[in-house]
């Protein structure tokens, strides 16, 4: 009797484990397989994997610096396309862009674009980002192309960025903040040939 009732607990105690253990395998199972999204190139499937939000953190910041600087930094002589341009990037922006643009409207900034048909568009040479004090160097050089000149200018900016929600017009979760410019110089004039 004794035997029996030995050999039924551990019988009961086994399938318990086992039944437990093959529940905590078939959870993990799923859970990872939810980390798994197959995204369509064509007509065949492709998988991607989910990652933390921070792993990319950094890469993003970067992308929204630079994104920035190209909307607000590009301006051909389009009324239109400026007014758009300046409009996006100021979701990216706290009142520091405002403020700037509205410095650059007084002094006739794009008054002076439409009326030279300058085409002014910016290249990224770095973008340093210090994540512990959440702040970022910006360094480009400006194209300002007229009729008869092509202007370069090494232009360095500085400022703060914190994390807000994600929508359509910040897809990077992130707002610029404390911007200014710490350099503007020219470094470049090239007069063009008339023929």
């Amino acid at each position: 009797m004794k035997l029996t009732l030995i050999a039924s607990l551990g019988s009961f105690v086994t399938a318990l484990l086992i039944t437990g253990g093959a529940l905590y395998y078939s959870f993990n199972i799923i859970t990872q397989s939810r980390k798994d999204i197959y995204v369509l190139d064509g007509n065949i499937p492709v998988l991607v994997r989910q990652t933390n939000m921070d792993v990319n953190r950094e890469v993003e910041y970067k992308s929204h610096v630079n994104f920035f600087h190209l909307l607000f930094f590009t301006l051909p002589p389009d009324d239109e396309f400026m007014k758009n341009n300046i409009a996006k990037s100021m979701y990216l922006i706290d009142e520091s862009g405002l403020t700037e643009y509205n410095n650059l409207k007084e002094k006739g900034y794009y008054n002076a674009i439409l009326a030279s048909s300058a085409s002014l568009s910016i290249q990224t040479d770095s973008i340093q980002i210090n994540l512990d004090e959440q702040t970022f160097s910006y360094y480009g050089i400006q194209r300002i192309e007229r009729e008869t000149s092509i202007l370069k200018r090494q232009l360095i900016t500085t400022g703060s960025f914190k994390d807000v929600q994600r929508s359509g017009n910040n897809p990077h979760g992130c707002l610029i903040t404390n911007w200014k410019t710490v350099l503007n110089k020219d470094l470049d004039s090239i007069t063009k040939s008339r023929f």
